[in-house]
Protein backbone atom coordinates (compact mmCIF):
# COMPACT_ATOMS: atom_id res chain seq x y z
CA UNK A 1 0.00 0.00 0.00
CA UNK A 2 1.35 3.11 -0.44
CA UNK A 3 0.11 7.18 -0.30
CA UNK A 4 2.34 8.85 -2.83
CA UNK A 5 1.23 6.47 -5.66
CA UNK A 6 -0.94 7.59 -8.72
CA UNK A 7 -3.35 6.80 -10.13
CA UNK A 8 -3.02 5.11 -13.62
CA UNK A 9 -4.37 6.74 -16.45
CA UNK A 10 -5.79 4.12 -18.73
CA UNK A 11 -8.80 5.58 -20.29
CA UNK A 12 -9.80 6.62 -23.28
CA UNK A 13 -12.61 8.08 -25.05
CA UNK A 14 -14.74 5.25 -25.48
CA UNK A 15 -14.05 4.00 -22.00
CA UNK A 16 -15.16 6.90 -20.31
CA UNK A 17 -18.20 7.20 -22.34
CA UNK A 18 -19.29 3.78 -22.46
CA UNK A 19 -18.96 4.29 -18.57
CA UNK A 20 -20.66 6.89 -18.10
CA UNK A 21 -23.35 5.67 -20.67
CA UNK A 22 -23.45 2.00 -19.21
CA UNK A 23 -24.37 3.78 -15.34
CA UNK A 24 -27.10 6.17 -17.25
CA UNK A 25 -28.86 3.33 -18.52
CA UNK A 26 -27.98 0.93 -15.49
CA UNK A 27 -29.31 3.10 -13.00
CA UNK A 28 -33.05 3.81 -14.89
CA UNK A 29 -34.65 2.35 -17.44
CA UNK A 30 -34.30 -1.39 -16.52
CA UNK A 31 -34.48 -0.89 -12.88
CA UNK A 32 -37.36 1.90 -12.60
CA UNK A 33 -39.12 2.55 -15.64
CA UNK A 34 -42.19 0.62 -13.94
CA UNK A 35 -41.89 2.89 -10.85
CA UNK A 36 -42.20 6.00 -12.65
CA UNK A 37 -45.33 4.48 -14.72
CA UNK A 38 -47.08 3.86 -11.30
CA UNK A 39 -46.66 8.06 -10.13
CA UNK A 40 -47.04 9.73 -13.95
CA UNK A 41 -49.31 7.02 -15.26
CA UNK A 42 -50.06 8.11 -18.84
CA UNK A 43 -47.84 10.92 -18.87
CA UNK A 44 -44.64 8.64 -18.04
CA UNK A 45 -42.92 9.86 -21.15
CA UNK A 46 -43.77 13.63 -19.93
CA UNK A 47 -42.31 13.10 -17.17
CA UNK A 48 -38.80 11.40 -18.71
CA UNK A 49 -38.70 14.67 -20.85
CA UNK A 50 -38.91 17.01 -17.95
CA UNK A 51 -36.01 14.89 -16.19
CA UNK A 52 -34.14 15.22 -19.09
CA UNK A 53 -34.30 19.02 -19.56
CA UNK A 54 -33.31 19.25 -16.24
CA UNK A 55 -30.81 16.77 -16.21
CA UNK A 56 -29.48 18.29 -19.42
CA UNK A 57 -28.37 21.95 -18.31
CA UNK A 58 -26.92 20.90 -15.36
CA UNK A 59 -25.01 18.33 -17.53
CA UNK A 60 -23.72 21.18 -19.81
CA UNK A 61 -22.42 22.91 -16.49
CA UNK A 62 -20.54 19.88 -16.02
CA UNK A 63 -18.88 19.45 -19.64
CA UNK A 64 -16.98 23.19 -19.38
CA UNK A 65 -16.28 22.72 -15.10
CA UNK A 66 -14.80 19.07 -16.14
CA UNK A 67 -12.55 20.71 -18.69
CA UNK A 68 -11.63 23.78 -16.46
CA UNK A 69 -10.73 21.16 -13.34
CA UNK A 70 -10.04 17.82 -14.57
CA UNK A 71 -9.59 16.23 -11.00
CA UNK A 72 -10.68 13.34 -8.41
CA UNK A 73 -13.74 14.58 -6.14
CA UNK A 74 -14.32 16.96 -8.55
CA UNK A 75 -17.70 18.69 -7.07
CA UNK A 76 -16.13 19.11 -4.25
CA UNK A 77 -12.95 21.05 -6.17
CA UNK A 78 -15.48 22.65 -8.11
CA UNK A 79 -17.24 24.94 -5.03
CA UNK A 80 -13.91 25.21 -3.72
CA UNK A 81 -12.68 27.47 -6.59
CA UNK A 82 -15.94 28.75 -6.45
CA UNK A 83 -17.02 29.62 -3.34
CA UNK A 84 -13.48 28.76 -1.31
CA UNK A 85 -15.62 27.51 1.78
CA UNK A 86 -13.76 23.79 2.72
CA UNK A 87 -16.63 22.81 4.57
CA UNK A 88 -19.08 23.41 1.68
CA UNK A 89 -16.22 21.10 -0.26
CA UNK A 90 -16.12 18.59 2.45
CA UNK A 91 -20.06 18.23 2.88
CA UNK A 92 -20.68 18.01 -0.86
CA UNK A 93 -18.13 15.86 -1.63
CA UNK A 94 -19.89 13.26 1.25
CA UNK A 95 -23.25 13.88 -0.06
CA UNK A 96 -22.15 12.64 -3.59
CA UNK A 97 -20.84 9.51 -1.93
CA UNK A 98 -24.17 9.01 -0.56
CA UNK A 99 -25.86 9.61 -3.01
CA UNK A 100 -23.65 6.84 -4.79
CA UNK A 101 -23.92 4.22 -1.88
CA UNK A 102 -27.77 5.08 -2.32
CA UNK A 103 -27.80 4.36 -6.00
CA UNK A 104 -26.02 1.23 -6.23
CA UNK A 105 -27.80 -0.03 -2.94
CA UNK A 106 -31.35 0.10 -4.93
CA UNK A 107 -29.63 -0.73 -8.26
CA UNK A 108 -28.41 -4.14 -6.35
CA UNK A 109 -31.92 -4.42 -5.18
CA UNK A 110 -32.90 -4.33 -8.61
CA UNK A 111 -30.52 -6.74 -9.73
CA UNK A 112 -32.00 -9.27 -7.00
CA UNK A 113 -35.74 -8.43 -9.30
CA UNK A 114 -34.39 -9.62 -12.64
CA UNK A 115 -32.17 -12.55 -10.84
CA UNK A 116 -35.85 -13.56 -9.42
CA UNK A 117 -37.12 -14.66 -12.80
CA UNK A 118 -34.54 -17.28 -12.78
CA UNK A 119 -33.93 -18.80 -9.32
CA UNK A 120 -35.54 -17.73 -6.43
CA UNK A 121 -33.13 -16.24 -4.10
CA UNK A 122 -33.74 -13.35 -1.32
CA UNK A 123 -33.04 -10.12 -2.24
CA UNK A 124 -30.76 -9.60 1.20
CA UNK A 125 -28.77 -12.43 -0.45
CA UNK A 126 -28.46 -11.88 -4.09
CA UNK A 127 -27.77 -8.09 -3.83
CA UNK A 128 -24.90 -8.25 -0.90
CA UNK A 129 -23.43 -11.08 -2.82
CA UNK A 130 -23.55 -8.55 -5.91
CA UNK A 131 -21.59 -5.92 -4.01
CA UNK A 132 -18.72 -7.74 -2.53
CA UNK A 133 -18.29 -9.44 -5.76
CA UNK A 134 -18.05 -6.51 -7.75
CA UNK A 135 -15.47 -4.57 -4.73
CA UNK A 136 -13.15 -7.08 -5.38
CA UNK A 137 -13.24 -6.37 -9.18
CA UNK A 138 -13.43 -2.46 -8.41
CA UNK A 139 -10.20 -2.91 -6.45
CA UNK A 140 -8.32 -4.87 -8.89
CA UNK A 141 -8.15 -2.36 -11.03
CA UNK A 142 -9.76 0.63 -13.26
CA UNK A 143 -8.71 -1.07 -16.80
CA UNK A 144 -10.87 -4.14 -15.45
CA UNK A 145 -13.58 -2.27 -14.49
CA UNK A 146 -14.08 0.41 -17.00
CA UNK A 147 -13.25 -2.66 -19.44
CA UNK A 148 -16.10 -4.77 -17.93
CA UNK A 149 -18.30 -1.85 -18.00
CA UNK A 150 -17.91 -0.46 -21.53
CA UNK A 151 -18.94 -4.30 -22.39
CA UNK A 152 -21.93 -4.28 -19.89
CA UNK A 153 -22.89 -1.38 -21.75
CA UNK A 154 -22.74 -2.75 -25.51
CA UNK A 155 -25.43 -5.35 -23.61
CA UNK A 156 -27.60 -3.08 -22.09
CA UNK A 157 -27.97 -1.06 -25.35
CA UNK A 158 -28.50 -4.37 -27.37
CA UNK A 159 -31.10 -5.06 -24.87
CA UNK A 160 -32.93 -1.70 -25.05
CA UNK A 161 -32.70 -1.82 -28.78
CA UNK A 162 -34.47 -5.28 -28.62
CA UNK A 163 -37.27 -4.49 -27.09
CA UNK A 164 -37.89 -1.28 -29.45
CA UNK A 165 -37.55 -3.73 -32.42
CA UNK A 166 -40.00 -6.23 -31.42
CA UNK A 167 -42.34 -3.41 -29.84
CA UNK A 168 -41.65 -1.30 -32.70
CA UNK A 169 -45.65 -1.40 -33.20
CA UNK A 170 -46.53 1.01 -30.47
CA UNK A 171 -45.23 3.89 -32.25
CA UNK A 172 -48.02 3.47 -35.21
CA UNK A 173 -50.25 3.97 -32.37
CA UNK A 174 -49.14 6.88 -30.55
CA UNK A 175 -50.32 10.24 -30.78
CA UNK A 176 -47.68 12.77 -31.15
CA UNK A 177 -50.05 15.43 -28.75
CA UNK A 178 -50.92 12.83 -26.17
CA UNK A 179 -47.20 12.70 -25.13
CA UNK A 180 -47.36 16.22 -23.44
CA UNK A 181 -51.04 15.72 -21.93
CA UNK A 182 -51.86 15.48 -18.44
CA UNK A 183 -53.07 12.80 -17.21
CA UNK A 184 -56.02 13.67 -15.29
CA UNK A 185 -55.64 10.58 -13.10
CA UNK A 186 -52.35 11.62 -11.78
CA UNK A 187 -52.85 15.30 -11.94
CA UNK A 188 -49.34 17.66 -12.37
CA UNK A 189 -48.74 15.68 -9.11
CA UNK A 190 -47.97 12.47 -9.88
CA UNK A 191 -46.34 13.77 -13.21
CA UNK A 192 -43.90 15.97 -11.00
CA UNK A 193 -43.26 13.42 -8.46
CA UNK A 194 -42.63 10.86 -11.97
CA UNK A 195 -40.08 13.26 -12.48
CA UNK A 196 -38.58 13.34 -9.53
CA UNK A 197 -37.90 9.99 -9.52
CA UNK A 198 -37.14 9.33 -13.49
CA UNK A 199 -34.42 12.27 -12.97
CA UNK A 200 -32.75 9.52 -11.69
CA UNK A 201 -32.57 7.42 -14.43
CA UNK A 202 -30.60 10.36 -15.63
CA UNK A 203 -27.91 10.36 -13.67
CA UNK A 204 -24.55 9.03 -13.97
CA UNK A 205 -22.82 11.28 -16.37
CA UNK A 206 -21.35 13.09 -13.21
CA UNK A 207 -19.80 10.71 -12.00
CA UNK A 208 -17.51 10.70 -15.37
CA UNK A 209 -15.31 13.10 -14.14
CA UNK A 210 -14.53 11.42 -11.08
CA UNK A 211 -12.36 9.51 -13.14
CA UNK A 212 -10.41 12.55 -14.50
CA UNK A 213 -7.26 11.33 -13.09
CA UNK A 214 -7.68 7.81 -14.38
CA UNK A 215 -8.53 9.67 -18.13
CA UNK A 216 -6.59 10.43 -21.18
CA UNK A 217 -6.44 14.20 -21.91
CA UNK A 218 -9.32 14.32 -19.52
CA UNK A 219 -10.20 18.26 -20.48
CA UNK A 220 -10.74 16.91 -23.91
CA UNK A 221 -11.94 13.34 -23.33
CA UNK A 222 -14.49 14.49 -20.33
CA UNK A 223 -16.88 16.73 -22.04
CA UNK A 224 -17.01 14.87 -24.99
CA UNK A 225 -18.07 11.28 -23.05
CA UNK A 226 -20.85 13.42 -21.17
CA UNK A 227 -22.22 15.00 -24.45
CA UNK A 228 -22.01 11.30 -25.98
CA UNK A 229 -23.82 9.38 -22.87
CA UNK A 230 -26.54 12.57 -22.31
CA UNK A 231 -27.76 12.18 -25.77
CA UNK A 232 -27.66 8.36 -26.19
CA UNK A 233 -29.43 7.79 -23.22
CA UNK A 234 -32.06 10.14 -24.13
CA UNK A 235 -33.03 8.54 -27.48
CA UNK A 236 -32.80 4.82 -25.77
CA UNK A 237 -35.36 5.84 -22.95
CA UNK A 238 -37.78 8.07 -24.90
CA UNK A 239 -38.35 5.60 -27.66
CA UNK A 240 -38.27 2.41 -24.68
CA UNK A 241 -40.66 4.17 -22.74
CA UNK A 242 -43.36 4.76 -25.36
CA UNK A 243 -43.17 0.90 -26.61
CA UNK A 244 -43.23 0.61 -22.70
CA UNK A 245 -46.12 2.32 -21.70
CA UNK A 246 -47.72 1.70 -24.92
CA UNK A 247 -48.29 -2.43 -24.67
CA UNK A 248 -47.93 -2.38 -21.10
CA UNK A 249 -50.59 -0.50 -18.99
CA UNK A 250 -49.12 2.15 -16.33
CA UNK A 251 -50.45 0.11 -13.22
CA UNK A 252 -49.19 -3.39 -14.88
CA UNK A 253 -46.09 -2.00 -15.11
CA UNK A 254 -45.76 -0.54 -11.99
CA UNK A 255 -46.19 -3.27 -10.11
CA UNK A 256 -43.24 -5.51 -11.79
CA UNK A 257 -40.53 -6.58 -10.59
CA UNK A 258 -39.02 -7.11 -13.49
CA UNK A 259 -40.67 -4.32 -15.98
CA UNK A 260 -38.82 -4.16 -19.14
CA UNK A 261 -38.90 -8.32 -18.91
CA UNK A 262 -43.10 -7.72 -18.99
CA UNK A 263 -43.20 -5.33 -22.11
CA UNK A 264 -40.78 -7.69 -23.60
CA UNK A 265 -42.93 -10.59 -23.46
CA UNK A 266 -46.32 -8.64 -24.11
CA UNK A 267 -44.46 -7.59 -27.41
CA UNK A 268 -45.00 -10.69 -28.80
CA UNK A 269 -41.02 -12.27 -28.59
CA UNK A 270 -40.05 -15.09 -27.83
CA UNK A 271 -36.97 -16.34 -25.27
CA UNK A 272 -38.20 -13.45 -22.68
CA UNK A 273 -35.97 -14.75 -20.12
CA UNK A 274 -33.23 -12.84 -21.97
CA UNK A 275 -34.33 -9.12 -20.78
CA UNK A 276 -34.10 -10.65 -17.47
CA UNK A 277 -30.95 -11.54 -18.07
CA UNK A 278 -29.88 -7.93 -19.71
CA UNK A 279 -31.61 -6.34 -16.83
CA UNK A 280 -29.31 -8.07 -14.51
CA UNK A 281 -26.48 -6.81 -16.08
CA UNK A 282 -27.27 -3.63 -16.06
CA UNK A 283 -28.12 -3.13 -12.59
CA UNK A 284 -24.02 -4.93 -11.89
CA UNK A 285 -22.93 -2.25 -14.42
CA UNK A 286 -24.69 0.64 -12.43
CA UNK A 287 -23.40 -0.87 -9.72
CA UNK A 288 -19.66 -1.21 -10.26
CA UNK A 289 -20.05 2.91 -11.75
CA UNK A 290 -20.96 3.67 -8.37
CA UNK A 291 -18.32 2.04 -6.33
CA UNK A 292 -15.63 3.37 -8.18
CA UNK A 293 -17.25 6.78 -8.45
CA UNK A 294 -17.35 6.93 -4.39
CA UNK A 295 -13.89 5.68 -3.86
CA UNK A 296 -12.81 7.88 -6.03
CA UNK A 297 -14.43 11.38 -4.28
CA UNK A 298 -13.23 9.97 -1.24
CA UNK A 299 -9.42 9.30 -2.11
CA UNK A 300 -10.27 12.81 -3.55
CA UNK A 301 -10.92 14.33 -0.62
CA UNK A 302 -7.98 12.90 1.37
CA UNK A 303 -5.87 13.66 -1.26
CA UNK A 304 -6.92 17.18 -0.70
CA UNK A 305 -6.71 17.33 2.62
CA UNK A 306 -10.05 16.89 4.07
CA UNK A 307 -10.12 14.01 4.96
CA UNK A 308 -8.04 11.47 6.95
CA UNK A 309 -5.05 10.18 4.87
CA UNK A 310 -5.94 6.62 5.16
CA UNK A 311 -8.82 7.33 2.52
CA UNK A 312 -5.92 8.02 0.09
CA UNK A 313 -4.14 4.67 0.32
CA UNK A 314 -3.04 3.17 -3.02
CA UNK A 315 -3.01 -0.57 -3.50
CA UNK A 316 0.93 -0.97 -4.38
CA UNK A 317 0.18 -3.25 -7.51
CA UNK A 318 -3.37 -2.09 -8.57
CA UNK A 319 -2.96 1.35 -8.18
CA UNK A 320 -6.28 1.75 -6.42
CA UNK A 321 -7.69 3.52 -3.68
CA UNK A 322 -8.28 0.71 -1.58
CA UNK A 323 -9.36 1.52 1.53
CA UNK A 324 -11.52 4.48 -0.09
CA UNK A 325 -13.30 0.92 -1.97
CA UNK A 326 -13.95 -0.78 1.28
CA UNK A 327 -15.61 2.28 2.98
CA UNK A 328 -17.72 2.85 0.17
CA UNK A 329 -18.38 -0.59 0.00
CA UNK A 330 -19.35 -1.23 3.53
CA UNK A 331 -21.94 1.47 3.32
CA UNK A 332 -23.79 0.30 0.49
CA UNK A 333 -24.09 -3.25 2.12
CA UNK A 334 -26.01 -1.26 4.81
CA UNK A 335 -27.94 0.92 2.64
CA UNK A 336 -28.93 -2.28 0.43
CA UNK A 337 -30.32 -4.43 3.57
CA UNK A 338 -31.86 -1.07 5.32
CA UNK A 339 -34.00 0.67 2.40
CA UNK A 340 -36.33 -0.14 0.10
CA UNK A 341 -35.78 0.25 -4.01
CA UNK A 342 -37.73 3.22 -4.18
CA UNK A 343 -36.71 5.22 -1.19
CA UNK A 344 -33.11 4.67 -2.02
CA UNK A 345 -33.77 5.99 -5.75
CA UNK A 346 -35.76 9.28 -4.00
CA UNK A 347 -32.88 9.61 -1.44
CA UNK A 348 -30.43 9.78 -4.47
CA UNK A 349 -32.11 11.70 -6.74
CA UNK A 350 -32.83 14.63 -3.63
CA UNK A 351 -29.56 14.01 -3.12
CA UNK A 352 -27.83 14.62 -6.19
CA UNK A 353 -30.40 17.42 -7.28
CA UNK A 354 -29.36 19.21 -4.23
CA UNK A 355 -25.72 18.77 -6.08
CA UNK A 356 -26.42 19.58 -8.99
CA UNK A 357 -27.98 22.93 -8.25
CA UNK A 358 -24.56 23.76 -6.25
CA UNK A 359 -22.47 22.65 -9.46
CA UNK A 360 -24.43 25.09 -11.87
CA UNK A 361 -23.73 27.66 -8.81
CA UNK A 362 -20.20 27.56 -8.85
CA UNK A 363 -19.89 27.65 -12.79
CA UNK A 364 -21.68 30.96 -12.46
CA UNK A 365 -19.10 32.33 -9.94
CA UNK A 366 -16.44 31.31 -11.86
CA UNK A 367 -17.70 32.03 -14.89
CA UNK A 368 -18.72 35.84 -13.41
CA UNK A 369 -14.77 36.04 -12.09
CA UNK A 370 -13.67 35.69 -15.99
CA UNK A 371 -11.00 33.37 -14.95
CA UNK A 372 -9.06 32.12 -17.56
CA UNK A 373 -10.46 28.66 -19.27
CA UNK A 374 -7.99 26.24 -21.07
CA UNK A 375 -10.87 23.39 -21.50
CA UNK A 376 -12.62 21.93 -24.37
CA UNK A 377 -16.16 23.52 -23.87
CA UNK A 378 -17.65 26.69 -22.45
CA UNK A 379 -21.19 27.50 -22.42
CA UNK A 380 -22.75 30.94 -22.21
CA UNK A 381 -23.86 32.12 -18.76
CA UNK A 382 -27.40 31.39 -19.22
CA UNK A 383 -27.28 27.48 -19.11
CA UNK A 384 -26.05 27.61 -15.28
CA UNK A 385 -29.01 29.96 -14.29
CA UNK A 386 -31.15 27.44 -15.97
CA UNK A 387 -29.67 24.36 -14.20
CA UNK A 388 -30.02 26.48 -11.01
CA UNK A 389 -33.81 27.25 -11.60
CA UNK A 390 -34.93 23.93 -12.63
CA UNK A 391 -33.03 22.31 -9.68
CA UNK A 392 -34.36 24.16 -7.48
CA UNK A 393 -37.65 24.41 -8.29
CA UNK A 394 -38.76 20.28 -8.82
CA UNK A 395 -36.53 20.05 -5.80
CA UNK A 396 -39.15 22.77 -3.64
CA UNK A 397 -41.99 21.00 -5.37
CA UNK A 398 -41.39 17.28 -4.22
CA UNK A 399 -39.98 18.26 -0.90
CA UNK A 400 -43.53 20.06 -0.61
CA UNK A 401 -45.33 16.97 -2.17
CA UNK A 402 -43.67 14.74 0.96
CA UNK A 403 -44.88 17.38 3.31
Amino acid sequence: MSKNAKLKRSLGLPLVALYGLGNILGAGIYVLVGKVAGFAGASTTLAFLIAMTTAAFTAFSYMELAGRYPVSASVSVYLHKAFGKRWLSILIGLAMVGGGIASAAALAQGFAGYLSSFVAVPTVIASVGLLMVLGVLAIKGIGESAKAAALFTLVEVFGLLLIIWFGRAAFAQVDTGSVFTIDAKVGVGGIIAGAFLAFYAFIGFEDMVNVAEEAKNPRKTLPIAILFSLVASTALYLLVVIVSTTIVSPAELAKSEAPLTLVFERSGASNVIVLSFIGMIAAINGVIVQIIMGSRILYGLAKQGWLTSKLATIHSDHKTPVTATLVVLGMMIIGTVVLPLVSLAQLTSLLVLSIFTLVNASLIAVKKRAEKHQGYVTVPLFVPYIGTILCVCTLIYQLYSWV
